[in-house]
């Protein structure tokens, strides 16, 4: 384990090349010796020499990266996130010649090798490559014998996953380092998916050595992972990428939706990651209401809870997105209004306010104390902020979180921001 844990702002970089490609890039940034090259040049010499994993930000979270060649160093993410190690891990390329070079590894270790043609992407893929990368989409191809890749990425698949970030960032530290990186969200297991260096420092500060800080994350969810090695190909994770766009692409018209928002039998391996373990989870209790939940419905379980002492709901969060009011209207409006305070905290608009509860069974009223937090209304905010808010109110130790859920038939990723809440939360419920 790491002694400690620091976090270098690269920020700048996130910004791009502009008109260079990665290589001028990398090349002008090393010969003027800019302080964010330095940091990238570490962190791509400890993912090629040390077995502690680098974490990093994408468009979609932050990843916790290792060299996908070397057991030892994919084994490193295994420990820091402390997370089954027959759950699959995505690896990250920066370039479509990085790929060839995982699929044909004999001819690139033997260049005059002419006994078998090389490998290539298989041509379902093709219209997905040309629309989504780089960007959110992870796609499933087979393992090529004699694959450089760890064992422990693949979980004793005959398959792997890999995507090419659109984060300029990230694309850069994988070019810089000339390894593909496993790379899951830089989390603890089960916890919400990180969106800043912060969350990454919560989670696994004395873990790892180096966090590097390229701003808050624009998409929110992971990346959408689909299965075109089956017929008809299927969608295994939702995320960033919605199934409607998919099917605009030639030969994923009939595109099957091969998920659930539960888990899998404890007996099964997962083809992507996300299918398996609960996910997502802070400490605190999660309870999501469906969207076609009545309000007064909403309020009446959450009082219910609050009078319940053997519920044990002393402090509460309320997550918002498009039609509960402020504070659920636990008290009367005037009373919220006079006592609501701003909370400090890394997202926007978190506040508190107290409730008079008379307990069940208890002659006298207590005060407890709700947060309230809106990041609605449309998707895309609600994905961007969803994992910030749960984290921001498991800091403030909530003992209970409800959210307000959304149509997920009304859209791609409004249906992976309804998959990530089902594997956080404890209960769903219709009031």
């Amino acid at each position: 384990m790491a002694a400690s844990t620091r976090v270098v702002s690269v920020q700048r970089l996130s910004q791009g090349p502009g008109n260079l490609s990665l290589a001028e890039w990398w090349t002008q940034e090393r010969n003027q010796q800019t302080p964010e090259s330095k940091a990238i040049e570490e962190a791509a010499e400890l993912l090629r020499s040390s077995d502690l994993p680098v974490a990093f930000p994408t468009e979609t979270v932050y990843g916790l990266g290792a060299d996908a060649t070397r057991s030892a160093s994919v084994q490193g993410i295994y420990r820091a996130k402390q997370r089954p190690s027959d759950n699959p891990l995505i690896i990250h390329v920066d370039s479509l010649e990085m790929l060839d070079r995982l699929l044909n590894p004999s001819s690139h270790s033997s260049p005059n090798s002419t006994k078998t043609p090389p490998i290539t992407v298989p041509s379902i893929y093709k219209s997905l490559i040309d629309r989504f990368w780089p960007g959110a989409l992870t796609i499933i191809l087979p393992n090529p014998s004699g694959s450089e890749l760890a064992p422990e990425v693949t979980s004793k698949l005959t398959t792997f996953g890999v995507r090419m970030p659109s984060s300029p960032l990230a694309r850069l530290l994988i070019h810089a380092t000339d390894r593909p990186l496993a790379a899951p969200s830089a989390n603890a297991s089960t916890k919400p998916s990180p969106t800043t260096a912060q969350h990454v420092y919560h989670d696994l500060h004395g873990r790892i050595d180096l966090i590097l800080d390229g701003g808050a994350s624009g998409v929110g969810v992971e990346s959408t992972v689909v299965d075109g090695l089956c017929d008809p190909p299927a969608i295994l994770r939702p995320g960033g990428i919605g199934i409607e766009e998919i099917r605009k692409c030639e030969g994923w018209e009939n595109v099957t939706v091969a998920y659930k928002d539960g888990t899998l039998d404890v007996k099964e391996i997962p083809r992507a990651p996300g299918m398996k373990y609960r996910h997502y989870s802070p400490k605190a209790r999660v309870v999501l209401f469906e969207p076609t939940s009545s309000p007064s419905g909403v309020v009446k379980h959450v009082q219910h809870d609050l009078r319940d002492s053997a519920i044990g709901a002393h402090n509460i969060g309320i997550i918002r997105t498009r039609n509960w009011k402020l504070g659920l209207e636990l008290a009367p409006e005037a009373e919220i209004a006079s006592t609501v305070k701003p909370v400090s905290a890394p997202i926007e608009d978190l506040i508190s306010f107290p409730i008079p509860v008379q307990e069940t069974g208890n002659p006298s009223s207590r005060t407890k104390m709700a947060y309230d937090v809106y990041i609605g209304p449309d998707t895309a905010s609600i994905a961007h902020g969803l994992f910030a808010a749960l984290r921001a109110l498991d800091d403030l130790d909530v003992d209970v979180i409800y959210v307000e859920g959304v149509p997920d038939q009304e859209g791609d990723l409004a249906a992976a921001v309804m998959n990530r809440l089902r594997k956080a939360a404890g209960a769903e419920l219709r009031a």
